[in-house]
């Protein structure tokens, strides 16, 4: 049992070294010309470690499960994920010398496999992607392996109050800006996770912003938040969106801390992603698309309204993982995925006159 906790002791030591030496994240204004007295910010996630918002997540399943003393020295981790929370446990799990597999749908974008294995990290793959929870569970059984689950831990394993949270954060990066509490915070939900915490956060602050999640329109979450009865889409979910949009209600998910959910097509999505890479000269993700769409509605509707204030969303992931998909043409006319109007909207939104000049005529 000493052998087990000096272990234990090692193991959290190591992670929270890691924290220390990780700055916390950027946080990017972006003025607006249309929109002067609504500010915009992205909250950088794709400066972690391994590149995403997940690796914060990540960072807390491990905690969270080794003070449970469900990890041990040679237990198998085992998660269900689309790529980015793999990515991240994969690297927590080679710091703790800890065998890892990811179960991921077949769609799943290569480099985020490459990412996974780079890490040390297995890959089983599955094409019906409602299948992961059931494949997760089956392969900790065999292993005697313990399975992270994200889905179900992620609203619960993050200290929602303060520890450096991203909410926390949010809100003492702010402070110095002439609008330091936002009007709107906006992000999207896989787990729930992350919406979970900046919603219980504002609320327990006392604060007047309200928190909007952005969903991909084949999601269920959506649908859940208007009608509670709503639980699972029949078919699974068709959503292209990686990372954001589940078929159906995850337990992490909490739709009374959430004020306004607004539904995404894929296509604006990614004209989103696209003309906010373009703006910023480095490529973002697809869900970072997702919530610039949403800020985007939010911040035309502040303004018919003769209101004021920042929107502050994030900037969940870079684009380079999404190369050979959301970034290439012909994958996305393979899958009839039309970007270019979303594009050029975003464009007009964003004032980036020169893309707009590159991709065509001015909108009207």
């Amino acid at each position: 049992m000493q052998h087990s906790r000096e272990w234990l002791n090692e193991a959290v030591r190591r992670i929270e070294a890691d924290y220390n030496r990780s700055a916390d994240t950027h946080l990017i204004r972006i003025d607006l010309p249309r929109y002067p007295n609504i500010p915009l910010y992205l909250k950088d996630e794709s400066s972690h470690p391994t590149g995403s918002l997940k690796h914060r997540l990540a960072r807390s399943l491990f905690l969270y499960a080794l003070c449970n003393e469900w990890i041990r020295p040679d237990t198998c981790i085992i998660e269900s994920s689309s790529g980015s929370t793999a990515v991240s446990e994969a690297y927590f799990a080679r710091m703790l010398g800890l065998r890892f597999i990811a179960v991921v749908p077949s769609t799943t974008a290569a480099p985020k496999l490459d990412a996974i294995r780079f890490y040390g990290g297995e890959i089983h793959m599955v094409d019906d992607p409602r299948t992961i929870y059931d494949e997760s569970h089956r392969l900790a059984a065999e292993t005697g392996g313990h399975y992270l689950d994200q889905f179900t831990y992620a609203e619960r394993a993050t200290d929602w109050r303060g520890n450096n949270n991203i909410a926390e954060s949010i809100f003492s990066q702010m402070e110095a800006e002439e609008a330091p509490i936002p009007r709107w915070i906006v992000c999207g939900a896989g787990t729930g996770g992350t919406s979970a915490t900046i919603g219980r956060f504002i609320r327990y602050c006392r604060h007047e912003t309200q928190l909007c999640v952005a969903d991909p329109i084949d999601s269920i979450f959506h649908r859940h938040f208007k009608d509670n009865t709503l639980v699972a889409l029949p078919d699974g979910c068709a959503s292209r969106i990686e990372g954001i949009g589940r078929p159906r209600v995850e337990p992490s998910f909490l739709p009374s801390v959430i004020d306004r959910m607004i539904a995404v097509r894929d296509e604006d999505s990614i004209g989103a992603m696209r003309a906010l890479s373009q703006s910023l000269g480095r490529r973002v993700g697809g869900s970072t698309g997702t919530n610039l769409w949403a800020c985007a509605t939010l911040i035309k509707e502040m303004s018919a309204a003769g209101e004021t204030g920042s929107v502050v969303t994030l900037l969940c992931d870079g684009g380079e993982r999404y190369g050979c998909t959301y970034y290439n043409d012909v994958w996305l006319s393979e899958r009839q995925i039309n970007y270019q109007d979303a594009t050029k909207q975003t464009a007009r939104f964003l004032g980036s006159e020169s893309v707009i000049a590159e991709l065509g005529s001015v909108i009207p």
